[in-house]
């Protein structure tokens, strides 16, 4: 007894200990399930707290000009566990800008390297002046035109293979330039080498993009336009020296080897950086976008057994391995889908007057110059010096002025930039942070556009000549910079494409205004004719205003058309992959054997055997019936 006692109360000590474990158990659960019950009540009022802050937030075109600091302070953000923008370091940044900067550059001093020559070669061939002229006018044109295609191409196969094809292209014009004799011949190469230069330009903007964050882009914007403003500047220098001591034919073999030279450099240094291929640069791109330098690298890599998995800082939308994607025909289309945008229009429109001016004043100093002053064709070039200078001046300040407006535009919303990392830009006010530098350009550009022309009608000395042609170049580089960054800002994923939209509308207008120049100065006079571009200039000039007024909105508008058609698409996506696998089910169906104990659609199918065969009359009703049931059962 005495045993069995000591046994039950040892036992029921062991139960009494349970009872108290679960006891605290059942307490700990009750302070938890308290805890989350009060942190989920504290959620869901902070929740109502912020949909009702967001339903205050909600803000008039008013507020966003009277307080942009509330909006941009709460939504402004960079992840802290963001992948950087670009697995590039700094010196290999600035090696891929300038490349591109290199790259840019043939299109311009193509264009410029020309105008010395232009009275040569009217003599040459035995044509006029205007249709010299009218070759300028051609290659302005495809110098819209071709980038549309091309852009879209190094947007979605790569920058590298568009590069290649394009120096291919402008190489080939070059030596055919060079060989020719006849004027048809002359217009059709200008505009066949207008098509493989003028993409580089748009290319140029997508490879900043690619490799930089809004907060750094207007210093590497301004470093790589000024290559492509660079060419006003040396490009006639160059042009007037050759053609007065080796004649015309030698700009175009300078011009010849001048790319060969770059497209070497280029095959053996310059790295993919198309984020739809290589992502933030952590993805190895296909062989085809492989420098020589790369591809050597990564065979070693294999032989030497050292090759590894590409890092894992890219983003999921980054991390699409190349050559899944198919690359169809370059669409022009969407170019001209940017161009349907309000917001992008105004702006685009407006640039594309400011270029033509810019172009307008280009234009007229060969025949002007060789006029006024009797000037030769080395003399016309060296005139270009003061105007090239303030160009590329302009993009190099330019850059600064814009990334230090964004700084100052981030410290007074206070927010905080990660450098080399991404930035959301809903509802920053990135239209008034860029287009305060473009305004007080504009201005002064349309003022200095009346000066020239009234000091050139009334032939004054050419030192004033060329001190306004430095301002004039200077402010319009400014404005029309300042929207080439802005455009980027609004379109980070198709730059080129963008870019292209901007060289489309800028383009087809500058060689409208190149063509009627001259007819414009001799029906109307110097003075006049610029009198009435710089009223051009001030008179659309709002279309800027508007941007900042109304940008903030227009951009919203747009990001929520551009989810919709999303969406769109992945619901129709998703109902042709189901559709297909509903078909390949049926298909499988069809070719299995019939099941042994089939579902309900075999016992139908028996069911329906049974009826025709009742009324064929056939003496095996009941066995078949019994079969039908046998199956149902």
């Amino acid at each position: 007894m005495t045993d069995a006692t000591r046994n039950l109360g040892a036992r029921s000590d062991e139960v009494n200990t349970q009872a108290a474990t679960i006891s605290n158990l059942g307490d700990e659960a009750d302070r938890h399930d308290s805890l989350t019950s009060h942190a989920d009540s504290s959620s869901d009022t902070s929740a109502i707290s912020q949909g009702h802050d967001d339903l205050e937030k909600v803000p008039t075109a008013r507020d966003e000009q009277s307080q942009p600091a509330t909006n941009a302070q709460r939504t402004v953000t960079t992840l802290p566990n963001a992948p950087p923008h670009s697995v590039f370091t700094s010196g290999q940044k600035k090696f891929i800008v300038f490349m591109a900067s290199w790259a840019g550059f043939f299109s311009p001093v193509s264009a410029n390297i020309y105008f010395p020559a232009l009275n040569a070669l009217a003599a040459d061939l035995n044509v006029s002046y205007t249709l010299i002229n009218l070759t300028l006018t051609s290659y302005m044109i495809f110098q819209g035109l071709a980038p549309a295609f091309i852009g879209s191409l190094a947007d979605s196969l790569g920058r590298r293979p568009a590069y290649f094809f394009c120096f291919v292209v402008y190489i080939v014009a070059n030596i055919g330039l060079a060989l020719q004799d006849s004027y048809a011949a002359l217009f059709v190469l200008r505009c066949v080498q207008s098509s493989g230069s003028s993409a580089t330009i748009a290319m140029a903007s997508g490879v900043v993009a690619d490799v930089s964050t809004p907060a750094e882009r207007g210093a590497y914007m301004g470093f790589t336009l000024a290559g492509s403003l660079l060419g006003p500047a040396i490009g006639p220098v160059i042009g007037g020296i050759l053609s007065q001591f080796l004649g015309w034919r030698s700009i175009f073999w300078f011009l010849t080897i001048f790319a060969v030279t770059f497209l070497v450099l280029f095959l053996i240094f310059f790295p993919e950086t198309a984020r739809n291929t290589v992502g933030n640069g952590s993805i190895p791109p296909k062989v085809w976008n492989m420098s020589l330098m790369s591809y050597l690298a990564l065979r070693k890599a294999r032989k030497d057994g050292l090759e590894h998995d590409a890092p894992v800082e890219a983003t999921a939308s980054q991390n699409t391995q190349p050559g899944k994607k198919k690359h169809g025909f370059p669409n022009p289309l969407a170019s001209l889908n940017i161009l349907l945008d309000k917001q992008t229009a105004v702006l685009l429109f407006y640039n594309a007057l400011i270029f033509a001016a810019f172009y307008d004043v280009t234009a007229v100093i060969p025949s002007q110059f060789a006029q006024i002053y009797h000037f030769n064709d080395l003399q016309i070039g060296l005139c270009y010096i003061p105007f090239g200078f303030g160009s590329t001046s302009a993009a190099l300040v330019n850059g600064q002025l814009l990334d230090r407006n964004f700084a100052r535009w981030c410290r007074k919303l206070d927010v905080q930039v990660r450098k080399g990392r991404d930035q959301d830009l809903s509802n920053f006010p990135i239209e008034r942070a860029r287009l305060e530098i473009a305004l007080p350009a504009t201005y002064v550009a349309s003022a200095m556009t009346i000066v020239f022309g009234w000091v050139l009608d009334v032939e004054g000395p050419l030192a004033a000549i060329l001190v306004v042609l430095f301002l004039t170049s200077f402010s319009m580089t400014v404005a029309f910079n300042v929207t080439s960054t802005l455009l980027v800002d609004f379109y980070p994923k198709s730059p080129a494409t963008a870019t292209a939209a901007n060289n489309l509308v800028r383009c087809l207008l500058g060689a409208g205004a190149t063509a009627a120049v001259i007819p414009m100065v001799n029906a109307m006079g110097r003075g006049w004719t610029f009198t009435f571009l710089a009223l051009l200039l001030l008179v659309a000039s709002p279309m800027m205003w508007l941007n900042i007024w109304y940008g903030m909105k227009w951009r919203a508008e747009r990001k929520e058309r551009n989810e919709s058609k999303q969406q769109a698409r992945e619901t129709k996506r998703s109902d042709k992959a189901e559709k297909g696998a509903v078909g390949r089910a049926w298909e499988d169906a069809e070719r299995k054997e019939p099941p042994v104990e089939g579902g309900v659609p075999e016992i139908a199918a028996v069911a329906e055997k049974d009826m025709e065969r009742e009324q064929a009359g056939t003496g095996r009703r009941g066995l078949y019936r019994a079969q039908s049931h046998d199956h149902v059962h």
